[in-house]
């Protein structure tokens, strides 16, 4: 067992409302996505305005540069829909460019080194980005107000500059050697070489994130087309072909995000909709199936044999998945994603997962636009012949794992996480709690939680009981580490319920997150 530095206990209540909610892991973009509620948009539009104001004010972790999906239940509609808009391979990739030194590599992503880590981070790293697609359909479909409304939080934020608080400090101290490296990362987030921090008394400063509030205003006036086709489209092109990336005009033009029913599990009395394809959605329906099984649900919180039963199904589902989705490891515990979850005062649910895949994706920031863009292929296994090996116009398989729960109530959540390989766990596990255990909202988020990743580790929270921790010691290689702040041994998720009941929409934000909170009108 190891030493646990942090003995705090921090509780983040959950935040109810007639009015609806939006829960994100920064306070700006939950006020956003609440004040589109207030003014009667539904959850999509207040999700788009979320979605587009966290690229202003945690741009390392997701933002125009990046992909995803966006999970939508619908008040009044029987089905789920699932949007997807996760980053693809350019089409003129050569998995030449990408020889193996012979080395280890250093991502924590369990591949082998590659020359020059070019698969990592820089230019050769950039897949196609699908954010600004994603969230245009989603409009398209779902949305009630103009499009240029929901881009004008962002706008504003943008405008402002992003507040450099201490945890954007440490965000940005922690990448600061690879974003030296590019000309604009290096002019926006380090000055005179060094990170930008808060004094010790007085406001945080704030920093122009390139040219990303004329990008904005572009696409707020002319639309998500002009992204893939337009003024947005040439810039992009433009400059990755000047740093010497393979996406082009083409790759931007042929891209289209999709839309289709969710897919659709029982698990218990409760109907599961999960993300489709390369994502953890159907790892998440592999882990429900085998805690059907293994798992006796009760009316107490959960103990030592129930944290055994997720560790064996975890640990099973991700040895399938390794097997069967994508050779070798995808494991991504260094990546940094968004999730939100929003419901409107109608009943409308919506789960969104976006990211860049690493802190600052690629760590390029494109110099018209000031977007910082993705670095997709470090998904990709770098030894050719596997089926997740890297390879022109392919979709790589991710760990990103929006979800939407029906209770046989009729109550409706949306749960999902950050947090790379460790999503799932915390998916399945907040799923469990609610369904099986029949916790409140509140009470789901704050109950300790165990990470099985791949491994055979099994990291536990230290504030489980000794009685708990117990019958995992016995079963499993145990490693018990703090819920801390930072690094965070555990995903971070947010999640919202409706109940039809009492129209009340409740949010969770994760509680160690200090700017993670829910906005609500």
């Amino acid at each position: 067992m190891t030493e646990q530095p942090e003995r705090w206990l921090v509780r983040k209540p959950a935040v109810a409302s007639l009015g609806g909610v939006v829960a994100t892991q920064h306070q700006a973009a939950s006020e956003a996505g609440a004040r589109v509620l207030a003014d009667g948009g539904n959850a999509v539009d207040a999700a788009i305005a979320a979605s587009l104001a966290l690229a202003t004010v945690e741009p390392w972790m997701s933002g125009l540069g990046g992909g995803g999906y966006m999970l939508v239940r619908p008040a009044g509609e029987a089905r789920t829909q699932a949007v997807s808009f996760g980053m693809v391979a350019p089409g003129a990739l050569d998995p030449a460019d990408y020889p193996l030194t012979g080395e280890a590599g250093a991502d924590l992503f369990g591949w082998p080194a590659v020359l020059e880590d070019r698969n990592l981070r820089g230019p050769l790293a950039v897949a196609v980005p699908g954010q600004v697609a994603g969230l245009g359909l989603a409009h398209e479909r779902f949305g009630t107000w103009d499009w240029a409304e929901l881009v004008a939080p962002a706008c504003a934020l943008a405008e402002r500059g992003m507040e450099v608080d201490w945890q954007a400090t440490v965000a940005i101290a922690a990448s600061a050697p690879e974003l030296a490296q590019d000309t604009g990362c290096a002019a926006t987030y380090l000055a005179d070489g060094f990170p930008l921090a808060t004094p010790w008394t007085g406001d945080a400063p704030r920093v122009r994130l390139g040219r990303l509030v004329e990008t904005l205003r572009r696409l707020a006036e002319a639309g998500p087309a002009d992204f893939y086709t337009g003024e947005i489209a040439q810039a992009i092109s433009a400059d990755m072909a000047a740093l010497g990336g393979r996406l082009s005009a083409a790759d931007l033009a042929n891209y289209e995000a999709t839309i289709k029913e969710a897919p659709e599990t029982g698990y218990r009395d409760a109907r599961v909709r999960t993300a489709p394809g390369l994502t953890a959605g159907p790892t998440l329906v592999d882990v429900l199936n085998r805690l059907a099984a293994s798992l006796d649900p009760g009316a107490t919180p959960p103990g030592g044999a129930a944290y055994v039963a997720y560790a064996e199904a975890l640990q099973a589902a991700y040895a399938e998945r390794l097997r069967g989705m994508g050779a070798g490891t995808d494991a991504d515990r260094a990546s940094c994603t968004s999730h939100l979850g929003a419901a409107d005062r109608d009943g409308t649910v919506v789960a969104l997962t976006q990211t860049l895949l690493s802190p600052f994706g690629a760590k390029v920031m494109l110099p018209q636009t000031g977007i910082l863009m993705n670095n997709g292929i470090m998904w990709f296994d770098p030894r050719p012949g596997g089926p997740n090996s890297i390879a022109p116009g392919k979709r790589p398989l991710s760990n990103m794992c929006p979800t939407i729960v029906e209770f046989a109530d009729g109550r409706r959540a949306a749960l999902g996480a950050s947090g790379g390989r460790r999503i799932l766990p915390a998916v399945a596990q907040l799923l469990s709690f609610l369904v099986d255990f029949g916790m409140s909202l509140d009470d789901a988020a704050h109950c300790p939680r165990i990470n099985v990743d791949g491994a055979d580790l099994v990291e536990a929270d230290a504030r489980l009981p000794a009685e708990t921790l117990d019958p995992l010691k016995a079963r499993f290689p145990l490693a018990v580490r703090p819920h801390g702040v930072h690094p965070s041994a555990y995903a971070c998720p947010n999640a919202v319920v409706w109940d039809p009941e009492s129209g009340t929409a409740t949010g969770a934000a994760h509680v160690m997150s200090p700017n993670a909170s829910v906005g609500a009108p």
